[in-house]
């Protein structure tokens, strides 16, 4: 039989490759999907128009030039859906609750930010360290400070990242810096909104810093901020720390619970995620499944401030979707691989609380999840037909742990089992975002193409 040609591919990959589009959750199917000779179709505009054995794929496009990726494994590029803008020179920070974490360290450094070269500078690391990390896709907590919100954004443009971010807004207990009012939360966020949300690969996120911060008026401000920036995401902490939940439950005496501090002014629904949860009663669960709003699991950050052990069984059994944070700077660094890995971890010490996790679930939690989560699903999280091509090269230098574990390992979920337990970013050899190669050999760059004029679709 001769095939025809077709044209729609710029590039062919060949790869070892992994994914996860299903839930192995709530599904019976394969945790994840394995093909030791893949071959990817990425058109122009950086979607993936097919997949399936290298030789067919490569056959149907003879005129495409072919990138071989074998001496590595592709997966689809990781997704964060908890970090802070602000916090990248605290990680490390050891031996402290939240509370005081955010008197001693955080807040004092993100009162820095009202400068908007020193914002600049950090918005820099910041994106640095997710493309070295292998994050693709992000929902980042960002600044109290609107000119540090625009140096944010055009940096995540100039690298072209998959970014969702906004202002952070607060009006009470915090430093009198870091405050502001419902007016000019309001003025400030629709105003970043109108110059960033749907411009390339960026998007807004309405964003109270927690119910503790922001008072009733300020998250009725936030809300008409969502119901004026079609598209746009929220996001905000919940149910953190023991004595934080205490100090909300004071402050809003005529609320259910933590949850409909926000739930109440209808910002709950499913372009949504609130991080942490760490001490939800079962009606908050409820309300989240309800409002299809998803939670951010940050492993090592709970651990870190000593907040608690989530329960990712009580989620799951209770139909609230789950993602991964890194929660940085709480948390102690920007790699996922690491946040599925202690995730492994603590849901095993758990015990009858717990979910025991496997290679596919964390492979699952990291990517399609964080997609799905941030309302991309459709977008990105896995390496299928109509995705964007957003993906990662593990290739771990020669001689290294994870080079040497990989060499030998057994089967595929062996092997996939070993780059979560130790991979991390000098592993991390190259990084696309839609078609885009944004790091490659380890070496962060910036687009080798220039994103695109005017408005976009906040999904493209």
């Amino acid at each position: 039989m001769t095939i025809a040609p077709t044209s729609d591919a710029r590039v062919v990959y060949r790869a070892r490759a992994y994914d996860a589009p299903e839930d192995p959750f709530t599904t019976s199917g394969p945790a994840f999907r394995y093909d030791d000779d893949l071959g990817l179709a990425v058109s122009d505009d950086g979607v993936i128009t097919d997949r399936g054995p290298f030789a067919s794929v490569a056959a149907s496009r003879p005129d495409a030039p072919v990138i071989d990726l074998r001496s590595g494994l592709l997966l689809p590029g990781l997704v964060d859906t908890h970090v802070h803008f602000p916090q990248v020179r605290v990680i490390g920070a050891l031996g402290m609750p939240l509370l005081e974490w955010l008197e001693r360290c955080a807040l004092p450094e993100e009162e820095r930010l009202a400068s908007t070269s020193y914002a600049a500078t950090v918005a820099g690391e910041l994106v640095a360290g997710l493309v070295a990390a292998g994050t693709t896709t992000s929902l980042v907590f960002g600044s109290h400070f609107a000119p540090a919100m625009d140096a944010l954004f055009a940096e995540a443009e100039r690298f072209g990242l998959r970014m969702t971010s906004g202002l952070v807004v607060s009006d009470r207990v915090l430093p009198e810096p870091l405050l502001t009012t419902p007016e000019r939360s309001h003025d400030e966020a629709v105003r970043l909104a109108g110059d960033w949300h749907g411009r390339g690969r960026l998007r807004y996120a309405v964003t109270p810093r927690f119910a503790l911060s922001a008072s009733d008026a300020i998250l009725a401000a936030c809300a008409d901020v969502l119901a004026a920036v079609d598209g746009a995401c929220f996001t905000s902490h919940v149910n953190e720390n023991n004595a934080e939940v205490a100090t909300v439950a004071d402050q809003f005496p005529h609320r259910d619970h933590y949850v409909d501090t926000y739930d109440h002014h209808g910002l709950l629904g499913g372009c949504s995620v609130l991080a942490h949860n760490v001490h939800p009663t079962d009606a908050e669960l409820d309300v989240l499944a309800a409002r299809g709003t998803a939670v951010a699991y940050c492993p090592t950050s709970n651990a870190a401030l000593g907040s608690g052990m989530f329960s990712l069984r009580r989620h799951v059994a209770a139909g609230v979707r789950v993602a991964l944070g890194s929660d940085v700077g709480a948390g102690t660094g920007f790699s996922i691989f690491k946040e599925g890995l202690q995730a492994y971890f603590l849901q095993h010490l758990l015990g009858a609380d717990g979910l025991p996790l496997a290679a596919g679930h964390l492979l699952h939690l990291s990517t399609a999840a964080g997609a799905a989560a941030l309302g991309l699903g459709e977008v990105t999280g896995d390496l299928s037909p109509g995705k964007q091509f957003d993906a990662i090269c593990v290739r771990p230098p020669v001689g290294t742990a994870l080079d040497i574990g990989l060499r030998h390992a057994g089967s595929p979920e062996e092997a996939l089992g070993k780059v979560f337990a130790l991979a991390g970013d000098a592993d991390v050899a190259d990084v696309w975002v839609g078609g885009d190669q944004v790091a490659s050999g380890g070496f962060v760059r910036p687009v080798s193409r220039p994103a695109p004029a005017g408005r976009r679709t906040p999904a493209g």
